[in-house]
């Protein structure tokens, strides 16, 4: 099990494959995110990643928000975040985590808070058809109706559909297709729609009940530090200058090789 990731939702969007098919995708953004913790079995009882999102100005947080981050000697972030992680899974701490941590066609689990509406009635919020209009109804047309029996159970059943709070509810849907990333800017774009307004923080996650693809990076998709790659880009270089040196003294050494063979036969040569 690898760990999830926080994301904004920016808005929808229209995406064409190579067979000019239409899909509306929800386009994710993935902040810049960095491992602030772990959490072990021997220590806490079970395996998981911190992850922290989004930096921000300490003014912003609250008293024991600075006290945590000045402990972990963290710049102050965002958004922290604990993911369930195996523990082949585990991340180094301080290492970063990119979009690249998923890949095209991949399956996701997507989750997030659904906009609120405010108190609906039954009829908006669970779809009910309302009652009669006319032949008797008055007033009631879009009331939910009867809501139990009578002596018995003589109470309401919990969970009962009726007008209520609509909306604000943690929401996940599942098996949402991966259809394009884009690595330099952190975007990932997922067929359907998503939970939330725009702006909004939505949960990403491996589906559950699809199976990886062979291509995803293990242990997480995590950002390799340009200057890494500038020192590697220089060894490289410098390898393949030494190696050209060392082909023209080679040639070098055969010329003169050659030359010192042909002198002393035209010598020979003038004597006759």
């Amino acid at each position: 099990m690898r760990t999830g990731v926080l994301a904004r939702k920016l808005g929808m969007t229209r995406v064409y494959t190579a067979s000019r098919e239409h899909n509306s995708v929800t386009v994710l953004q993935l902040p810049s995110s960095i491992v602030i913790g772990q959490r072990k079995v021997e220590v806490d009882g079970y395996n998981a990643l911190i992850l922290g999102f989004e930096k921000v100005n300490p003014k912003y947080l609250k008293k024991p928000q600075k006290e945590f981050f000045s402990k972990i000697k963290q710049e102050p972030l965002k958004k922290v975040k604990e993911f369930r992680v195996s523990e082949e899974n585990f991340v180094e701490k301080g290492k970063s985590i990119t979009s690249s941590h998923f890949v095209v066609g991949q399956y996701v689990d997507v989750r997030a808070d659904s906009i609120g509406k405010g108190f609906a009635g039954a009829m908006k919020r669970h779809n009910f058809s309302g009652l009669r209009a006319s032949h008797g109804v008055s007033i009631s047309h879009r009331s939910h109706g009867s809501t139990g029996n009578s002596q018995d159970p003589g109470r309401v059943w919990k969970g009962k559909k009726m007008a209520g709070q609509m909306g604000n509810k943690k929401i996940t849907i599942q098996s949402m297709e991966v259809v394009s990333i884009d690595e330099e800017r952190s975007l990932i774009l997922v067929k359907g729609g998503v939970p939330g307004s725009v702006g909004g923080w939505v949960e990403i996650t491996d589906a559950k009940k699809k199976s990886l693809p062979a291509n995803v990076p293990y242990p997480a998709g995590i950002k390799v530090n340009s200057k890494s790659n500038q020192k590697e880009n220089i060894n490289i270089k410098k390898n393949s200058n030494d190696e050209k040196e060392e082909e023209a003294t080679v040639a070098e050494t055969k010329n003169i090789e050659q030359d010192t063979n042909e002198i002393p036969k035209s010598n020979g040569k003038e004597n006759k």
